[in-house]
């Protein structure tokens, strides 16, 4: 189906055309149309208009709504605009007519897509998220990758881009020689009594080994000097050293997997790239930074340079992309990845999900893979820098004893808070324990996904469980619960009273309220899309979500007091809202339960 175009934009032509109809000379003038509390929309344009032409902002307004053709009711189903007016110095504001609004959302529930069309420049991204660390446990400070990755992931692909993903997880580095050669001399420590192994076994083990090598590391010389030996072998692709390695990070994606299924995330295998992954182009990428003049040797090691790019005392701080010794640094890998993406992916976009205390060093990286030409006009990679997740306090969030907030036991934290929640709402449901569990880890993961989601990714953010499972305010409890309601409307009303829209009908100050939000949802995902900003997506479904509430106060929809007409027209309204809710929440990764 073509796209529906939205009410804003069929009155800004018909501003456009009255413009150009009573002022030739201004025919691509932009009439600068926003939405008013005053009207349903107002036309600015008039006053930069006036003062290009020299006249005078209210004349020429006047002149315009002249050309501007207005119903003769508001439910003529011939006209957009129920009327207009000029205002102050010569602002036009618009009321659309209810005929238009509701027509228009009837063309939008026609659509499976409810409108939203498939962006026309659409390309192919690359997108770098939730990137844990193998034979490392993963903690609150994983979180906010994942859960905006998965979101923006999401958005795009609903709006017709091609999306890669990938995990850039890091599986590479000198602790592995500690860890293999411990697993060495002692070579059960990774057995498993059963082959169903859990993640969370998987991860028992690894922690396990992990202390138990370190322990001995920082104990033995010997031992020491054996691990750094091992580090060698492994840089070579020494065979039993790769094997064992192997198995380390199969079970760290056994793990990592039962975390991300927590999360209600899909991680695929293939998406997994690790640091490991890009070995075999380091040392190309450091020939060519070099034999390009980008890089240069400085006390030996390989560097990239820039001007704005100071440390303390005033000198330069360059990025290191190999080092004195020889060995490859982030930089090296990141370059490498870069090229990837660029000559094998034919990515036109590069997105990094990733801390903002990382941001000086894709800064560099980004500038350096500009100067060699890997980046360019065609093809750009940009950081979606995200903030610290806080405790109630406002500090980092820790446990009681100081120490980093496993992610998982927040995730089940969450759950239990909001099984509670359920069980307490469903007495009257009627739901099993089956029920309220598998609606607890629902409302659960919700909850920590919307919270994150609704914050600006760039900003910082306390997490209060006992706000986000709370029924009340901006949390995704609130939507899923305005959802439910929804659909048990939809219930009750049954096979005798069907959802059909009545343009001829006359819209309360509440539906026509709800009516012009609804007609919105196209423009949102558009920007949230370009912009990648799901926070700006929450907030238009919070908006929604608290229209209905509104709406659901004031207006009866199954003893709707104008009898089976506008009682279909209500459910057309409630069945939209649903299907736009169940649609936008899915963009953000969150289930909508039918039943709350």
């Amino acid at each position: 189906m073509a796209s529906v175009p939205s009410l804003a934009a069929t009155v800004h032509q018909r501003v456009s055309d009255a413009l150009s109809a009573a002022l030739p000379e201004a025919a691509s003038a932009d009439p600068l149309l926003r939405r008013s509390d005053r009207a349903d929309f107002q036309a600015n344009g008039m006053l930069a208009l006036a003062k290009r032409l020299k006249g005078n902002p209210r004349e020429l307004a006047t002149k315009v709504v002249e050309h501007i053709p207005v119903a003769a009711t508001s439910a003529d189903p011939d006209s957009v605009i129920a009327d207009i007016e000029v205002s102050g110095p010569g602002f036009l504001n618009i009321t659309v007519a209810d005929s238009a609004i509701t027509a228009t959302l009837a063309a939008r529930a026609a659509d499976e897509r409810l409108g939203v069309p498939h962006a026309p420049d659409a390309g192919t991204t690359v997108i770098d998220y939730a990137q844990p660390n193998v034979a490392k446990e993963m903690h609150v400070g994983h979180l906010r990758s994942a859960v905006i990755g998965d979101a923006v992931v999401r958005i795009l692909e609903f709006s017709g881009e091609k999306v890669v993903r990938r995990h850039h997880i890091g599986d590479w580095g000198t602790q592995f020689g500690m860890l293999i050669q411990y697993l060495i001399e002692h070579p059960h420590e990774l057995d498993h009594k059963d082959q169903a192994s859990s993640g969370e076994e998987a991860m028992s083990n690894l922690n396990r080994l992990y202390k138990a090598a370190r322990s001995l590391f920082d104990a033995d010389e010997e031992f020491k000097e054996r691990s750094r030996r091992r580090v060698v072998d492994l840089q070579a692709g020494d065979e039993e050293t790769i094997a064992l390695w192997r198995k380390f990070v199969d079970e760290s994606k056994l793990y990592f997997s039962s975390v991300f299924d927590k999360l209600d995330m899909e991680i695929r295998d293939p998406d997994v790239v690790g640091e490991s992954g890009y070995n075999d182009m380091l040392a190309e990428t450091c020939r060519l930074l070099e034999e390009s003049g980008v890089a240069v040797r400085s006390e030996g090691a390989l560097c990239v340079f820039f001007d704005d790019v100071k440390g303390p005392e005033g000198k330069p701080v360059p990025l290191i992309v190999q080092k004195s010794d020889g060995g490859f640094g982030y930089a090296a890998t990141d370059l490498s990845a870069i090229r990837d993406r660029v000559q094998n992916l034919q990515a036109d976009t590069l997105l990094y999900v990733v801390d903002a205390r990382q941001s000086l060093h894709f800064k560099m990286v980004f500038e350096t893979a500009r100067r060699i030409g890997w980046l360019n006009e065609k093809t750009h990679a940009l950081q979606l820098a995200f903030g610290t997740v806080l405790g109630k306090d406002g500090k980092p969030f820790k446990t009681r004893e100081g120490e980093t907030v496993r992610l998982v036991d927040l995730l089940d934290e969450a759950i239990d808070r909001a099984a509670a929640v359920v069980r307490e709402k469903s007495e009257k449901l009627g739901l099993s324990e089956e029920e309220i569990a598998e609606r607890g880890a629902q409302v659960g993961i919700g909850a920590v996904k919307y919270a994150d989601l609704s914050t600006s990714a760039s900003r910082d953010y306390k997490f209060d469980l006992d706000q986000m499972v709370s029924l009340h305010g901006d949390t995704s409890v609130y939507l899923q619960y305005a959802y439910a309601r929804i659909k048990s409307i939809l219930r009750r009303a049954g096979e005798g009273q069907t959802p059909v829209a009545h343009p001829e009908l006359p819209l309360t100050p509440a539906e026509r309220a709800m009516g012009l939000h609804l007609d919105q949802f196209a423009e949102v995902v558009r920007e949230v899309a370009k912009g990648y900003e799901p926070h700006k997506l929450a907030a238009y479904l919070y908006q929604l979500a608290s229209l209905f509430t509104t709406f659901y106060d004031q207006c009866p929809v199954l003893t709707a007091e104008g009898g089976p007409s506008q009682a279909a027209n209500r459910l057309f309204l409630c069945e939209l809202t649903a299907r736009t809710l169940h649609q936008g929440m899915d963009l953000l990764g969150i289930r909508t339960p039918e039943r709350l």
